[in-house]
């Protein structure tokens, strides 16, 4: 999802590059051990991708995300402290070394991959931008509504999405620009706003939260492409390999049909090669990121792969109840794809 805090974001990193200094300086790796704790940031609060439960718990995909990756260093998944982050102060947080790596619904684009400082890792969600309003509202397409009032997120792609698409086919629209979420939502079903405009995926979350979600509807168009990935600071090659490639390997493993269930075992009886070194019967993986050998079985031991995980917080059996889409496997007709892990 581009935004205002880029010039603030660029201060941060020209700092962090001139001056150094601070537990970032260090290897990540080694300063999140020293710590004990990895420090993730999150969203402040989207159902599907990071929302508090009724305990106070966090839960979401990024969340387990954030969780997972505490598996490969700790195997605890309870070793990390979540950091809530609008969209207009993430990528400072990371920068100045608030945080260890951001997995916040945030869009992997050019000029934030080189402007920031920051470093964007592989793709584990594809979405689009899109539009929710009110059911009975007669319209059935965005080209309707010119003259809109649209509800938007400060320092998200979305605002400047919207603002090319009512551009493109001139007509005018009034944004309102809010800093989180759960105020556009508000907004929007007190009649502030017509519409609201954010991915597609988050309008789905923020639907299954409001009180009547029947009385919404998400147009079906996209008009962006909205890939997210965790994002890293550009100065520890040694950090962006392990969340670059601990991804790839929630994507492998759904691949390899390996599975909380059935991890145990396949660790134990398979002779495939390339489960094997998976599951770190050989300990090439984990050796080569500096990581226990078991890494990726831990992992799955305790979160599942790519697929539970997004079932688990997003799938049609949960409230958010998205299908997969483009977000199966390449093997299934999706776009997920991991490289080769040997």
């Amino acid at each position: 999802m581009l935004g205002r805090g880029l010039a603030a974001v660029a201060v941060a990193a020209c700092t962090l590059l001139i001056g150094g200094g601070g537990a970032w300086a260090q290897q990540t790796l080694e300063a999140v051990r020293n710590r004990g704790q990895l420090v993730c940031g999150i969203h402040t609060g989207i159902a599907g991708f990071a929302l508090p439960d009724s305990r106070g718990t966090w839960q979401g995909m990024d969340v387990d995300l954030c969780r997972g990756l505490a598996v490969a260093i700790f195997n605890d998944p309870n070793k990390v402290r979540f950091v809530p982050l609008s969209s207009s102060t993430r990528f400072t947080a990371l920068g100045s070394g608030e945080i260890d790596v951001l997995f916040r619904t945030s869009t992997q684009t050019m000029l934030r991959d080189v402007t920031l400082g920051l470093r964007h890792a592989v793709t584990y969600f594809y979405d689009g931008h899109g539009f929710m309003l009110r059911a009975n509202a007669g319209i059935a397409k965005a080209a309707d509504m010119g003259g809109a009032t649209i509800c938007l997120i400060q320092g998200t792609t979305n605002e400047q999405v919207t603002a090319d698409y009512f551009r493109s086919i001139s007509k005018p629209f009034s944004p309102v620009l809010f800093e989180r979420t759960d105020q556009a939502v508000a907004a929007l079903v007190a009649g502030r706003c017509d519409a609201f405009g954010t991915d597609a995926s988050q309008l789905a979350g923020a639907r299954s939260s409001m009180p009547n979600p029947r009385e919404w509807t998400i147009l079906p168009e996209r008009f962006s492409k909205e890939p997210y990935g965790a994002y890293v600071r550009r100065d520890d090659p040694q950090w962006y390999d392990i969340v670059r490639w601990y991804t790839y390997a929630l994507i492998e493993a759904e691949e390899q049909g390996i599975t909380r269930a059935n991890a145990e075992e396949q660790r134990r009886t398979s002779t495939n090669p390339n489960t094997r070194r998976l599951l770190g019967v050989t300990p090439e993986l984990g050796e080569a990121l500096k990581l226990d050998r078991a890494w990726v079985y831990n992992i799955v031991r305790a979160l599942g792969n790519y697929g539970e995980i997004y079932n688990r917080t997003m799938g049609p059996d949960t409230p958010v109840g998205l299908d997969r889409g483009p977000n199966e496997l390449w093997t299934n007709g999706g776009l997920l794809y991991a490289l080769p892990l040997r």
